[in-house]
């Protein structure tokens, strides 16, 4: 399996396949849009600053660490545009740790040494190929990855 041969739901119920993100470089991030605003504008900012070069974060709502996303696909979403205004896809709440976690995730784990996901704001830098270029833990800001993602773009 590759990234690109994926298909996650989008946080209105749609199916998105992730071969529509061939070409793209992304992030993709397990969130907690409703408890960190500061990292959920950070994020943001990052997509915006990027987006036209071919750019793209894909957040993850999870509810895994500490119940801070606790919240229905429908109150994340008012959440995440009434307060951020943002453009970026956000998917259905997963599980991204244990039997129950996501196939999206147990491959991104697999790619990286299989160590579980420590905490909400775990990144995944895909490159335009669908390869998994680097992983960051949640303490890495999005500012302090951004000149990675420059390489890519």
């Amino acid at each position: 399996t590759q990234f690109h041969d994926l298909s996650m739901q989008s946080i209105t119920g749609e199916e998105v396949a992730l071969s529509t993100f061939k070409g793209k470089t992304c992030l993709i991030v397990n969130v907690a849009i409703v408890e960190d605003s500061r990292l959920s504008t950070q994020v943001a900012t990052l997509h915006e600053d990027n987006r036209e070069q071919g750019f793209s974060v894909l957040a993850f709502p999870c509810n895994q660490f500490g119940s801070q996303e606790p919240g229905t696909d429908a109150e994340i979403l008012e959440f995440a545009t009434s307060k951020y205004d943002v453009t970026f896809p956000i998917f259905s709440k997963i599980d991204v740790n244990g039997d129950s976690a996501c196939e999206l995730y147990q491959w991104l784990r697999g790619q990286t040494g299989d160590e579980d996901i420590k905490w909400n704001f775990e990144k995944f830098l895909i490159g335009r190929d669908g390869e998994v270029v680097e992983r960051f833990g949640p303490i890495v800001t999005p500012e302090e990855i951004a000149p990675r993602i420059a390489e890519l773009l």
